[in-house]
């Protein structure tokens, strides 16, 4: 090598300078990137003389650098499609929703389906049934999930192009709420709304690719540089969905470091072929190394969460045990083989738990494959732990076991109205114990559950989990006594989001050495007032050093 070449390989790729910088240790000035790696913090002159004849400056101008973002739970796909169908805004009333709905009716193809949601029974006021849906829409076949996606609402058209009707069974770990005389209301719960859903269209290659493109640019835009899929095939089936990003891929779209999670039942063996087919979608930034089991549904007027202590409520025609403490999806001992079979196969293991009885068999599940194989690298997660008992916040970290909590859900909002209503102001108090968790030192990753949610904005969900209030603040507060400090969220979206994807050795810090996976936002969060947290912005992402989104581009 001649002392020109070893002279420019010191050279800088970028160099972003002038603005606030932050690293682990405190703030810099200035920081350089080359080959797609952190090469030096600190101040502006040091800085500065990385800078060759064609490294790219960035003037920040003052504002602010941070590590890239993670969500470790969105459904992608999901949320572009749903943009594209009946799209009702979250909190919506009955007569706004019959409203939109009667919009599309008169839009669409005759006899077309008209798909789409969502819809709260806390926003509507009644718990709703076909007929309601059948006033505005008496020849057109209409499904509407509710916000959670664990519930669906049909109209009677619906309801005959998929065969139900009084002599349904209800599917397992499902159920067909009826009216009185037991006819389906066309409320579906659980698997029995699955079931009607697969009467439905599904979107083509086409749409299910347009879609995943759309959603991949809308994280960009708000910082997320690494995120997990938390259900491969939840839209599209899973070929359909795993196409799609073998695609993007291939043409070089997914900027991201993608997790995806394979979607296992002990119901459906076909779950099995996708897991073994799992590693001919893998890519560079693809990695199909995760398995997704529901435990449960959600803890809403539904009642289908597992509880340890009863619903506060009855559900009029349910099962005494299932309306009292809801569904627990998998028997104990299948799920436990389940998941030490997956950890021998170094597979990480994402479960869908909302009631503190699930998260109680997700952990028992977890200590099981513990003491079969001891332990591994694998950080299997508890998703969303609405509700723990304490006793299991304790035994997380002894057994190596994540909690990913949902900050975008917490707010005050119709789902969290419902919630309440189903089990309590006292248990609300301990809605999501973010706070206890981290006293336990467990790993605490957050995940947005995007399109149960609005929006995938991360600086909503890091200033609610200081406030636990809506953002921008409010009289009104969901599980005040579980707040916790705006550095603790910050490491939530970063360093601990980075431990649990196994890459706490290349991204979630700005250090020297590390991947250059890094944010320019338009204020330093950590000196804004807290209740304008989430008003920041981001101006530009980068990964790996390559410039990904520029908002002063669009």
């Amino acid at each position: 090598m001649t002392d020109q070449t070893a002279m420019t390989d010191q050279y800088a790729d970028t160099i972003l300078v002038d603005g606030h910088v932050k690293t682990s240790s405190g703030w810099a000035q200035a920081l350089a990137v080359r080959a797609g790696v952190i090469d030096m913090v600190g101040g502006r002159e040091d800085v500065l003389r990385r800078r060759g004849p064609d490294t790219r400056m960035v003037d920040l101008a003052g504002d602010t650098v941070l590590p890239g973002l993670h969500d470790l739970h969105v459904h992608p796909i999901y949320a572009g499609i749903r943009e594209r169908r009946c799209k009702v805004p979250q909190g919506s009333s009955l007569a706004d929703t019959l409203r939109i709905v009667a919009e599309h009716v008169s839009r669409a193809a005759p006899g077309a389906w008209v798909l789409g949601g969502q819809w709260d029974t806390s926003a509507l006021g009644t718990v709703p049934d076909r007929t309601i849906l059948d006033a505005v829409a008496p020849a057109h076949p209409v499904l509407l999930e509710d916000t959670s996606g664990h519930s669906s609402w049909a109209n009677s058209a619906a309801l005959g192009i998929a065969g139900i009707g009084p002599g349904t069974p209800d599917p397992a770990g499902g159920i067909f709420e009826r009216d009185a005389a037991g006819n389906p209301s066309g409320i579906q719960r659980e698997t029995a709304a699955d079931l009607l859903a697969a009467s439905a269209p599904k979107p083509s290659d086409d749409e299910v690719e347009s879609a995943l493109e759309w959603a991949l640019e809308e994280m960009l835009s708000y910082g997320i540089t690494s995120f997990t899929e938390a259900a491969v095939g939840f839209t599209a089936g899973p070929r359909a969905e795993l196409r799609a990003y073998t695609r993007l891929a291939a043409r070089g779209a997914v900027r991201q470091r993608v997790r995806l999670s394979l979607v296992w039942s002990p119901y459906d063996p076909a779950c099995e072929d996708v897991i073994t087919a799992r590693n001919l979608y893998a890519s560079g930034h693809i990695a199909p190394d995760c398995v997704k089991i529901f435990l449960d549904g959600v803890p809403t007027d539904s009642h289908t969460a597992a509880m340890i202590e009863p619903y506060k409520n009855t559900v009029e025609g349910r099962d005494a045990d299932a309306g009292r403490h809801g569904m627990l999806a998998i028997a104990p001992a299948v799920l436990d083989q389940a998941v030490t079979r997956f950890d021998q196969m170094g597979i990480t293991v994402k479960f869908h738990a909302a009631g503190d009885a699930a998260v109680r068999a997700a952990l028992d599940a977890i200590e099981a494959a513990r003491t079969a194989n001891g332990h591994s690298p694998y950080m299997h997660n508890v998703g969303h732990c609405t509700f723990v008992a304490k006793s299991d916040i304790e035994r997380a970290s002894r057994i190596g076991a994540t909690f990913e909590v949902s900050p975008y859900l917490w707010q005050p909002s119709p789902i969290c109205s419902d919630i309440a209503a189903a089990v309590g102001l006292e248990a609300v108090e301990r809605a999501w114990p973010v706070r206890e968790m981290l006293e336990a030192r467990a790993l605490v990753v957050p995940g947005s559950d995007w399109c149960v949610v609005p929006s995938v904005n991360p600086w909503s969900a890091i200033e609610t989990l200081v406030t636990r209030q809506e953002p921008g603040g409010s009289a009104e507060c969901f599980g005040a006594a579980q707040a916790i400090t705006l550095a603790q969220a910050f490491d939530l979206f970063t360093v601990n989001s980075a431990r649990q994807e196994g890459m706490a050795n290349r991204v979630g810090r700005i250090e020297p050495g590390m991947i250059a996976d890094i944010i320019v936002v338009d204020q330093n969060p950590f000196e804004a007032q807290l209740t304008q947290v989430h008003t920041t912005e981001v101006k530009m992402t980068f990964i790996e050093g390559e410039l990904v989104f520029d908002a002063g581009a669009s």
